[in-house]
């Protein structure tokens, strides 16, 4: 077997191998792109999307309100001795949040209460965690992937790995709300990718949602931590940055931001060719969903085989992506050939945009903890240093953590392998701050990490 198809199987083994999950076998019907009918009923490479991820026309005037809930079923959990469900009890939210040009949105997800009790002092804690990449499609969005770990049919492949880190912190006793973002499982929009001010607000309009859940023990006084990992470290790490101007209802104990894509201009270049090649035509369709005005740029550029996979990839999910896209190189979706870097790189308006996306140039609230393995080739090690940097520069409480492990060959892998060797020591430092527990920085001996 060829090398490179040999990284593509042991990315998706270890991927599945997160979960201990169900296969949930979905009837292929239409084609693979995502579909409304006259019933606004919307079928995305085969698959359902539930009714309840339709937006209404309007949405409330308050950030974070709810728009909508229902009960959500955990597909992996077990009855408890006293009649309650392990790990816990989970209900589908639609809240209401804003976006980067300042309009409304609906963005969904989920609130879990667990049935552990908490054993730290003081009410309940919550958590809200952002997702790591998961794709385009709205079959791809984490509230699904709760209901659906593992959701094969002949069109897509989604994996919900996050919900082993959520599960861990439940058996903590804490409660957890997690976000789906802008445009991943709400149908009316395409999933602004990577955009880090939707992703921030998305991620504190979570808490936000969560405070108003019925029947639950979360309190406006429970202490509020934040995770993420890749993306998710993305949005926790800007959503820290941002909290203090956008959500100072909403104070944090503490917030992981594990290998965050702080510099864009760096990780779309490091991308590039790798196995999640596919991750390119996220981006772009993410910035063009967000400012129509690069619509032209795309246009200018793009040949059709290019125009043809951002079509594609916007109903992907990781998995399709990896089997339809893995090592795809850029210049094969250009007029002249260039790489997307290169035309970035040679193109103001697109370079403002990136350059807007950026992490690192505001002090973030609370202490964060930053976490990034030294042989990560896919979000950059050194881009993801430089941010630990440019926080302990403003004056950031931040704990730094080199994840130390070898190059295996594959970015992917060397993307993945630290978020399962560390996620143990980033909850356990997370909860740590949601009991109370005082951290002390380490930017002191930032010149001698690796």
């Amino acid at each position: 077997m060829p090398a490179r198809k040999r990284n593509l199987l042991a990315a998706a083994i270890t991927a599945a191998a997160c979960l201990t999950a169900q296969a949930l076998a979905l009837t292929t019907a239409g084609p693979a792109t995502a579909s409304t009918s006259a019933s606004d009923e919307v079928v995305s490479r085969g698959v359902t999307i539930p009714e309840f991820y339709n937006p209404p026309s309007t949405l409330p005037a308050a950030d974070g309100t709810l728009v909508r809930s229902e009960p959500l079923p955990l597909a992996l959990s077990l009855p408890g001795l006293d009649g309650s469900t392990l790990p816990g009890t989970a209900t589908r939210l639609m809240y209401k949040s804003t976006d980067s040009n300042g309009q409304p949105v609906a963005v969904t997800g989920a609130y879990i209460e667990p049935s552990a009790d908490w054993s730290g002092t003081g009410p309940r804690p919550l958590v809200a965690v952002a997702p790591g990449t998961l794709g385009q499609g709205d079959q791809c969005s984490a509230s699904m992937g709760l209901e659906h770990p593992l959701s094969l049919n002949s069109q897509t492949v989604s994996v919900g790995y996050e919900d082993l880190a959520i599960y861990r912190l439940l058996a903590k006793g804490v409660a957890v709300v997690v976000t789906d973002y802008v445009g991943l499982g709400a149908t009316d929009r395409l999933h602004t990718y990577v955009n880090r001010i939707d992703e921030a607000h998305a991620v504190l309009d979570a808490v936000r949602a969560a405070r108003s859940v019925t029947g639950t023990s979360v309190t406006a006084d429970s202490p509020v931590g934040l995770y993420g990992y890749s993306q998710g470290g993305g949005a926790t790490a800007a959503a820290a940055e941002l909290q203090s101007s956008y959500a100072p209802d909403v104070t944090l104990a503490g917030t992981y931001a594990g290998a965050p894509p702080a510099d864009l201009t760096s990780v779309t270049k490091a991308i590039d060719g790798s196995e999640l090649a596919g991750a390119l035509g996220w981006s772009l369709n993410g910035f063009l969903q967000s400012d129509p005005d690069l619509k032209p740029l795309a246009e200018a550029h793009l040949n059709d085989a290019g125009k043809a996979a951002l079509t594609d990839l916007s109903t992907m999910c990781v998995g399709d992506a990896l089997l339809g896209y893995g090592y795809t190189r850029s210049s094969s979706w250009t007029t002249d050939g260039s790489s997307i870097s290169d035309i970035i790189a040679t193109t103001p308006a697109l370079k403002e945009f990136l350059d807007e996306q950026r992490i690192g140039t505001l002090k973030p609230s609370g202490p964060v903890r930053l976490a990034t393995g030294v042989s990560d080739n896919l979000v950059p090690h050194a881009q993801a240093r430089q941010l630990a940097l440019d926080w302990c520069a403003l004056g950031g409480d931040v704990t730094y953590k080199a994840v130390v492990l070898p190059s295996v060959g594959s970015a992917l892998l060397n993307h993945f392998a630290p978020l399962l060797t560390d996620q143990g020591a980033a909850i356990s430092w997370l909860t740590d701050r949601l009991a109370g527990r005082a951290t002390t920085s380490n930017c002191w001996s930032m010149p001698v990490q690796p």
